[in-house]
């Protein structure tokens, strides 16, 4: 099929490799402008404008599609379809139309549960136990339309958002080629109207480690906020960001530490520290970090 390929972030790379490997041929690949990154603050392409551009690929990247200019553009490319994963931009209804059988969202969720922004993110904090990956039609409205193909996988009790967002990615990848093979064969199906969420995007504030709530919840945050923003906790007066962390047995003040392992006592139960990183440091597993850092039993953590 003629494809266009509409992606931005790292999430999207592996199912722009699998629409080459499958025999596709990619009119244009869309993904955001490049951005200023790095100390030098050099504008540097988005994972998907690089991997495009290994590929031979024409890239685009438009700072918006509303203008008739673009959308004409976007036209003139005469595309059986788009296929749409993590882009960035709203997609006027003249962009939605303009492929002979339309454009398909890869959403990292099951929808209706965890339209938007975040899904990957809000899934964990939650403490959902599966999730998963939905094919969809696209539609003018914010990840409500009907779902072509979907695919479900179970949430690891220690798993992160980096973990479960590469997961998915690849499962994304198979999915969208096989809906692709049988796109001529599936029938769309509404969304249900019960069961519907969004993910509203992660703000910076929601990061900051209360040790007075329940276990549960400070892992959830530890491990839905992993590798970004990144939960923090501060320890005489440093601030270190928390990676990784499971579930653990113990009582105490919240936010003591109840022994020389990075035990951490909450409003309920304790939770195990695994992985962190303190400013301008590597992340590290908790055996090294504390080699440098030792934090004794008794101590304690706080976020002011």
């Amino acid at each position: 099929m003629r494809v266009i390929f509409m992606g931005t972030p790292d999430f999207s790379v592996p199912v722009l490799d699998a629409l080459v490997e499958a025999g596709h041929e990619i009119a244009a690949v869309y993904c955001q402008p490049p951005r200023p990154a790095g100390r030098g603050k050099k504008d540097r392409p988005t994972p998907v404008h690089a991997r495009a551009q290994a590929l031979g690929l024409t890239v685009r990247h438009p700072v918006s599609l509303k203008s008739a200019e673009e959308q004409e553009a976007f036209a003139a490319l005469n595309a059986d379809v788009a296929v749409v994963v993590a882009y960035g931009l709203i997609l006027p209804q003249p962009i939605l139309d303009a492929p002979a059988q339309g454009c398909l969202n890869i959403h990292a969720s099951l929808l209706p549960r965890w339209r938007g922004a975040a899904p990957i993110h809000r899934a964990i904090m939650s403490g959902d136990v599966q999730t998963g990956i939905c094919i969809m039609q696209m539609q003018a409205g914010l990840d409500t339309g009907p779902v072509l193909l979907r695919e479900a996988t179970d949430i690891g009790i220690e798993e992160t958002t980096d973990q479960l967002h590469d997961r998915l990615s690849v499962m994304g990848a198979g999915l969208i080629v096989e809906a692709l093979r049988e796109l001529p064969n599936l029938t769309p199906e509404p969304q249900p109207e019960v069961g519907v969420t969004y993910a509203a995007k992660i703000d910076k504030a929601e990061a900051r480690i209360d040790w007075s709530r329940p276990a549960v919840e400070v892992d959830r945050q530890i491990r839905g906020l992993s590798p970004f923003p990144g939960a923090w906790t501060e320890f005489d007066g440093a601030r270190i960001k928390v990676l990784a962390s499971r579930m653990a047995e113990g009582q105490g003040v919240p936010g003591q530490v109840l022994d020389d392992a990075l035990t951490i006592a909450c409003g309920e139960g304790a939770v195990d520290l695994l992985r962190l990183q303190r400013a301008g440091k590597g992340a590290q597993d908790k055996e090294t970090f504390l080699r440098g850092w030792p934090i004794p039993a008794g101590s304690r953590l706080t976020a002011e």
